[in-house]
């Protein structure tokens, strides 16, 4: 008998959804008993649910073929079969909340990849080389939730997880305004070439709500746990814009940045290059070696070269140089759907494990 946790996936048929079954295939510490989605795929193997729209490079793992999908909203009888669930849906905000708030109280841990909890100040918003301590408000959000073992844990925005590592490696330097331009690849939105046609030869500059969240979300990652919740910074001031490319997989952004102190090129490189993960970070299954890493050539990072950096878990950075209106400009890259999601959430329920919230 294994002695793996139980995992739930709600709403496995989508992108973010199969990348956690690949990203879950023959993983040392969870094992997926349960895949559920809309009303529409229940009752269909997990193959014949996602036949037409298998989007990963990989094929389908062999063991998650056959599972028979179930209904998401089916919660009561999920909730028996699981020991905590990543949940990815495609529903709207409200309704997103109203699922993974029905799971936590059937005590069942939610790892969630969706923006409905971000906000919430008690539910914590993680990436765990920078702010794993954060999960400590869970104590918190289960008195108010009234459960034992229910809570709720959110990854971050896809769209900040190439600028926010490289910018806390430099807090020290307190950091007091950025603005940060990205340029998102359209897996972002669940989609490929095949699906969005308009996107080959084309650039589209608005991404619906990105910008809000790329633009308040960093604010909560920095901020401090006091009296049961998550109180946000009050500074850096933050402003985005957020482009959609024709790139598959990989959100670049150029960054600029302005400090109280201001620091040298050489202590940036140098803080970025020595970035020290956590302990309790460095030892996870999923965790990159090398979080940050910094490219000397002028053309470096290039989505397409250096998204998978880590295993696509890193963070590349380059092209680092003073500006006349901020003190420093410099660009930075993700791979959105690994480190920006399903990676990032699994290495956050690795955190929750070992230190024993689930």
């Amino acid at each position: 008998m294994s002695d793996k946790l139980r995992v739930g996936l709600i709403g496995g048929t989508g992108m973010v959804g199969q990348r956690l079954t690949i990203l879950l295939d023959n993983h040392p510490w969870f094992e997926v008993k349960v895949i559920a989605a809309s009303e529409r795929s229940a009752g269909l193997t997990y193959e014949e649910a996602v036949r037409n729209r298998w989007k990963m490079e990989k094929p389908i793992p062999e063991v998650l073929k056959n599972i028979v999908v179930k209904d998401g909203a089916a919660v009561e009888e999920i909730s028996k079969e699981v020991d905590f669930v990543f949940c990815a849906v495609s529903l709207n905000k409200d309704k997103t909340k109203e699922l993974e708030e029905l799971y936590a109280k059937h005590e069942v841990p939610v790892v969630s990849c969706n923006s409905a909890n971000r906000m919430v100040e008690d539910v914590p918003m993680v990436i765990p080389e920078i702010n794993g301590e954060h999960i400590e408000i869970i104590n918190s959000q289960r008195k108010r939730l009234g459960t034992n073992k229910g809570f709720i844990a959110v990854k971050p925005n896809c769209s900040i997880q190439s600028y926010v590592p490289a910018i806390s490696a430099l807090s020290e330097f307190k950091p007091k305004s950025i603005l940060a331009c990205t340029y998102q690849a359209i897996s972002g939105a669940g989609k490929n070439f095949e699906d969005w046609p308009e996107m080959l030869d084309n650039v589209i500059p608005y991404i619906g709500g990105e910008e809000e969240k790329s633009e308040n979300e960093p604010l909560k990652i920095w901020g401090q746990m006091k009296d049961n919740k998550i109180e946000n910074i009050k500074e850096p001031i933050i402003t985005t814009q957020c482009i959609r490319v024709p790139v598959t997989d990989g959100h670049l952004a150029a960054v600029f940045v302005s400090f109280e102190s201001k620091p040298s090129k050489e202590d940036i490189i140098k803080l970025w290059e020595n970035f020290n993960i956590p302990e309790s970070v460095r030892t996870l299954p999923s965790a990159p070696k090398k979080f940050l890493k910094y490219f000397e050539e002028a053309d470096r990072p290039q989505t397409r070269l250096d998204r998978n950096f880590e295993n696509g878990m890193g963070i590349t950075i380059g092209r680092l140089r003073e500006d006349k209106v901020y003190d420093y400009k410099f660009v930075c890259l993700s791979h959105n759907t690994l480190r920006g999601a399903a990676g990032g959430a699994v290495l956050i329920a690795e955190l929750l494990k070992a230190q024993g919230y689930i």
